[in-house]
């Protein structure tokens, strides 16, 4: 399993826990903490992968497709929002399933809790509230740029959903070669498939501009793509150097 170094590095004045159901493993950093969340969280996750693999096994071809499956009007809430958002990115719904989770959870928490700041990383696929503006590193595996900028998400924007997609990193499938592409917007499942839909898009740097200018064609709060030593950045979202990173060995 790769050790998430990552998970480290994060405001001090969040408390945080981890929530692990087979292959959903989440970082939940909240302010402030209420005693039961960890036990809300863990329920909600198993009643979330329940829906799903009953879903998948009833309906193989959700799991497999790579592109929008048909909208099914009778399928769990969770299944029907990765539907939607495959279907806008027009990708896969399991393009969309660690954003959707995600989003799943944070409102619920919202919902039950209703702490200040919310934060739900799975698998670099992240839910953001807060009441202040939030920054985000950007993780791009070898690139000399990994680790080295921060997307800034002004507050006006959240919540929202900020995801990563990568062809160098990870086991998730892509057919691009970016080292990281990292999309914002205002549903976390719909970045999430959008991540992956512009992903698949980045062989070389040169194709960088070419995905920056579909930011605005899809409504997107935001496009980041990493690839090598080039940046670039299209959208509603800043940049800024991260000025001490101490980078730790993944195991």
């Amino acid at each position: 399993m790769t050790y998430r170094f990552y998970r480290n590095i994060h405001s001090k004045a969040l408390d945080n826990f981890v929530v692990s159901v087979k292959e959903t493993d989440l970082w939940i950093g909240v302010k402030p903490y209420r005693s039961g969340m960890e036990k809300f969280v863990l329920d909600l996750v198993k009643a979330l992968r329940s829906d799903l693999e009953t879903y998948i096994i009833k309906n193989p071809n959700f799991m497999t497709s790579l592109v929008p499956v048909e909208f099914d009007e009778n399928a769990p809430n969770i299944v029907k929002e990765m539907m939607k958002a495959g279907k806008q990115a027009m990708v896969g719904p399991m393009a969309a399933v660690a954003g959707a989770i995600a989003q799943e959870i944070g409102f619920r928490l919202l919902k039950a809790y209703q702490p200040d700041d919310v934060i739900i990383e799975n698998g670099g696929d992240i839910f953001l509230s807060a009441k202040h503006s939030l920054d985000v590193a950007i993780y791009a595996g070898n690139s000399p740029l990994s680790m080295k900028l921060a997307l800034e998400i002004p507050f006006e924007f959240l919540p929202c959903g900020v995801c990563t997609s990568s062809g160098t990193v990870g086991h998730s499938l892509s057919f691009g070669k970016a080292d990281a592409v990292v999309v914002g917007h205002k549903n976390a499942a719909i970045a999430d498939a959008f991540a992956t839909k512009l992903a698949n898009r980045v062989k070389v740097k040169a194709d960088i501009q070419d995905v920056l200018r579909l930011c605005k064609k899809y409504d997107l709060l935001s496009v980041a793509v990493v690839k090598n030593d080039a940046f670039g950045l299209a959208g509603h979202f800043k940049v800024k150097p991260i000025l001490l990173y101490v980078k730790q060995n993944i195991e």
